[in-house]
């Protein structure tokens, strides 16, 4: 999962430290590819919802786009590629919203960091739900190979991108502690949105959730 930031760089996603996990796709698309790409996207997300990562069928995927499977491996590189572009769709949309967020409340004058937080934490339970598709599939146990790992990653960037938005000293390991369990918190009501019945109940989780954090985040002593 992503988290509450204001701009998280993509650079260790496209170029992990090993080489594996890359998205194998151009830097950039216009007109007619971005047409192609999104109609591929679709029907992936369609596909591994309904088949999984494993079972999902490349020859399905780019029948349910009406686009050839050879123009599907010459923008994704393959079944990989399309699951990794879907999960950087999902994690950029996050970003996006939730540093919105954070600049406008900035703008209104917000400056505690306590706020700031749980206002970044509603922004990007808020955007789960709306993309609750790409939400649930990315949740799964079902990616491609390593893709594990490069999640692992992936959240502990977010953690530390969440101590520094809620200025906790990272050395010290009850900062690291804290922190990490509000994470966490965020992540699993994530998870949860993805299974709501409609749109009332998601944004109780909501507002239930964002009452923990504030709860979780009061001084002590």
């Amino acid at each position: 999962m992503s988290g509450i930031v204001e701009s998280a760089g993509t650079e260790a996603l496209r170029q992990p430290a090993d080489g594996q996990y890359g998205m194998d796709r151009p830097e950039a698309a216009t007109g007619e590819h971005r047409t192609v790409r999104s109609a591929l996207l679709d029907a992936a997300l369609e596909v591994f919802g309904e088949r999984g990562y494993a079972d999902a069928g490349l020859a399905e995927i780019a029948a349910r786009a009406g686009i050839p499977v050879g123009s599907l491996f010459q923008h994704y590189g393959g079944k990989r590629g399309l699951y990794l572009a879907l999960w950087e769709e999902f994690r950029e949309e996050q970003e996006r919203r939730t540093a919105a967020t954070l600049t406008a409340e900035r703008g209104r004058g917000v400056d505690d960091p306590i706020a700031l937080f749980v206002a970044g934490a509603r922004a990007y339970l808020e955007g789960a739900w709306d993309n609750r598709r790409l939400g649930r599939l990315i949740a799964e146990d079902d990616g491609p190979a390593g893709f594990d790992a490069l999640r692992r990653q992936w959240d502990r960037a977010w953690v530390r991108r969440n101590a520094r938005l809620l200025e906790v000293d990272e050395k010290r390991r009850a900062g690291r502690v804290r922190v990490r369990v509000l994470t966490t918190v965020i992540g699993g009501a994530a998870r949860e949105l993805g299974d709501c019945g409609d749109e009332t109940e998601a944004l109780e989780i909501v507002d239930e959730v964002c009452g923990i954090l504030i709860h979780l985040t009061a001084p002590t002593g």
